[in-house]
Order: structure tokens, then C-alpha cells, then sequence
């Protein structure tokens, strides 16, 4: 009782902290300038490709790396809609219908495989619809990348629209984690984590589970992809479909700590501090610096930073029973 009283009140004051959050970012326009208005923008959308990576890699235990492609693919369903005279909501709303279908059908096939061979057939995905995009130039313009009408009221005003949409689909990301980490399927989804076997064998509906799992993991990062493409105004293949990006969300979640509430949210928000002082200190090899830090982190906190408190507790028994 008191172990779920005590896990009870670190929920509560999780949430409070992130409303805190919400309420920070939501005032960023006002305390602060462009800057951190982009960065603020920008932290949201991690936010919500690393919650969404967490329903697959964190609760499910699949280490997917194709967060990239989801969001490419919702980049370029929602930029060649706006391109052909559909208002940039409604494109919004396609490209998160279009991502889910996408990753649905991409499910039935790619979940068959486990571990490593799931880890490559996802990488083989971004690479495939990555040089789909590359050649397609009819419909996403190839190489040379698409074009997307300019938000009019300018600079800031543009800013502070996608600040508040990047922020409003973080929120919306964030409860429906809440929803599925109290709910059967999050359930279910920890016990395919610990023995897909075992579980099976038990009546969870493994693959059902699977691709729901695998579907919530893409479509909010579609949604993400299509506000990304009309915030920047421009999109190409290389940019859309970074590798450095599918390989960024996996590290910031596992920093905070995979297959929990609050770990995705906490690891995104490290790393990207992490990452703009880093690039402001070392503008050279900023990279290198970067990638080693979160090398030693991941190392030296196998749970996460949501963990950490854990751990050093048990230090401290230990050195007391000592």
C-alpha cells in the first residue's frame, strides 16, 4: 500500500511539473526572443516523437528506427496537399490519418521479425521510402525538394503558431500516454516486453497489441512531420529523412528512461539543452562532444535519469549494511 501510495504522489508531482512546463513554454513568446521561441518549438516536437517511440521501443520493447520515415512520410503527405491548394489544418489532419494507414500496413509485415532483425527491417524502411522520395519527383519533387506557402502575419506571428501546435500535439501525445500506461494495452505491451513468448501462450493478443503499439508510434510523429514541413516552408528527402534524427528519439528516451511516463519527456529536454550548449561551446566538433556525452550518460544510467534517485539509493543501503 505504501509502495502505491508513494508512486501515486511521484505521478502527481510529475504532472505538476509538466504543467508547469506547459505553462512555461505556452508564455515563451513573451519571455523570451525568436530563439527561444525555436528551441522551445523544437523541444516540443521531440517531445512528441519520443513519447510516441515509447509505445513501440519503451512499453513494447521493439527497438524501432523508424521514427524518420513516419515522420517524412506525414512531412510529405502534408506538404503535397498544401502544394495542391488543401488548407494547411486540413493537410495536418491527412498527413496523421495517412501515417496511421501507413504504419498499419508496414505493421502486419515488419512485427513478424524480433529483436535485431526488427531493429534492421525498421532502418531498411526509412532507407526505402527515403529513396521513394528521392526518385518520386513527380509527386514530392525528388531531389530538389517541395516548396509550401508561407504562413502570412509574419516572423513571429508564424513562430507562435507553430510554438502552440507543436505544444498542443505534445499535450495530446502525452495523454493518450497516459491513457495506455494505465490501461490493458499497457499492460499487455509490458508483458510482451518481458516474454512475447510466455505472454502469448497466456492469451494476450501479441500482434494486435504489436501494431497497435507500432501504430501509435508513428502517427503523432506524422502529425509532427506535416507541422515541421509548413514551419520550415521547405522540404527535402535528406532533411526529411534523416538518419541522425531516427537514431536521436531512441537516445533521448532511453536517457530518461524507456518504458516509463515521464522518461521520454525528461531525456528530450536534457538532451536538447545538452545539444544547444554543446553546439554553442564546441562549434566544431560539437558532434563528437555531444555524442560522447550521451554515450557516458546511457552507460552510466542503464535505467535512465528517472532512475537515477532508485539507484542511488540502493548505493546508500548497500554502504550502510556495510
Amino acid at each position: 500500500m505504501q509502495g502505491e501510495a508513494a508512486g501515486e504522489n511521484k505521478q502527481v508531482f510529475g504532472l505538476a511539473l509538466a504543467a508547469a512546463a506547459v505553462c512555461l513554454v505556452a508564455a515563451m513568446p513573451l519571455l523570451g526572443g525568436n530563439y527561444a521561441v525555436r528551441v522551445s518549438t523544437t523541444i516540443c516536437m521531440f517531445v512528441t516523437m519520443g513519447l510516441s517511440w515509447n509505445f513501440i521501443g519503451g512499453y513494447a520493447g521493439y527497438p524501432s528506427f523508424a521514427t524518420a520515415a513516419f515522420f517524412g512520410f506525414g512531412a510529405y503527405a502534408g506538404a503535397i496537399l498544401q502544394t495542391r491548394g488543401v488548407p494547411m489544418l486540413a493537410a495536418w489532419v491527412a498527413a496523421t490519418v495517412s501515417t496511421a494507414l501507413f504504419s498499419c500496413m508496414l505493421g502486419f509485415a515488419i512485427l513478424r521479425l524480433r529483436g535485431h532483425y526488427f531493429a534492421v527491417g525498421s532502418f531498411a524502411v526509412l532507407e526505402l521510402v527515403k529513396l521513394v522520395a528521392s526518385n518520386w519527383a513527380g509527386l514530392t519533387g525528388g531531389g530538389s525538394g517541395l516548396n509550401l506557402p508561407i504562413v502570412p502575419g509574419g516572423p513571429e506571428f508564424a513562430g507562435r503558431v507553430f510554438l502552440y501546435s507543436m505544444l498542443g500535439l505534445a499535450i495530446l501525445t502525452f495523454v493518450v500516454a497516459i491513457l495506455v500506461d494505465r490501461s490493458r494495452l499497457g499492460f499487455g505491451l509490458r508483458c510482451i516486453r518481458q516474454n512475447e513468448s510466455a505472454a502469448n501462450m497466456l492469451g494476450v493478443d501479441v500482434d494486435r497489441l504489436k501494431i497497435a503499439a507500432f501504430v501509435l508510434s508513428a502517427m503523432f510523429v506524422g502529425t509532427s512531420g506535416a507541422i515541421y514541413a509548413s514551419w520550415v516552408s521547405y522540404i527535402d528527402p535528406t532533411d526529411m529523412f534523416s538518419v541522425l534524427m531516427t537514431i536521436k528519439v531512441p537516445v533521448m528516451v532511453m536517457l530518461g528512461g524507456a518504458g516509463t511516463l515521464f522518461g521520454p519527456i525528461v531525456g528530450v529536454v536534457v538532451f536538447q539543452l545538452l545539444e544547444e550548449k554543446i553546439w554553442s561551446s564546441f562549434l566544431e566538433v560539437h558532434s563528437g562532444v555531444l555524442g560522447l556525452v550521451i554515450v557516458l550518460l546511457v552507460f552510466l544510467l542503464p535505467g535512465g535519469l528517472l532512475r537515477l534517485p532508485a539507484r542511488l539509493r540502493l548505493v546508500r543501503g548497500g554502504q550502510a549494511v556495510a
